[in-house]
């Protein structure tokens, strides 16, 4: 009984020992790369640049919400607003001013 215990603690230290060798190899590359991280982007009219801004949340008065995209998001996200907003006003014309399909 002994000596399975002796064998059961040392198979745990030896497993232990090899799981945590990996992880600090990790933890030294990981280091390297957070030091070559790429330069902020500092012109604001960079299509990478990120922009945030406040929104309010419909149904309450004080409530905000940051929404933070890329100047390219954001330009995709106004065409598709817009977009989607013709459409609203289009369908719901009345029907003498129908376009042909």
């Amino acid at each position: 009984m002994k000596n399975l215990m002796q064998f059961l603690i040392a198979g745990t230290f030896a497993a232990t020992a090899l799981v945590a060798s990996p992880v600090s190899a990790a933890d030294t590359g990981k280091s390297e790369a957070q030091s070559e991280q790429p330069k902020k982007i500092t012109d604001r009219r960079h299509p990478d640049y990120v922009r945030c801004r406040s929104e309010s949340v419909i149904g309450s008065l004080s409530k905000k919400r940051r929404i933070c995209m890329t100047n390219s998001e954001w330009t995709e996200y106004v065409r598709t607003g817009s977009r989607n907003a013709k459409e609203f006003v289009a369908d719901n014309q009345p029907g003498f001013m129908l376009q042909p399909q």
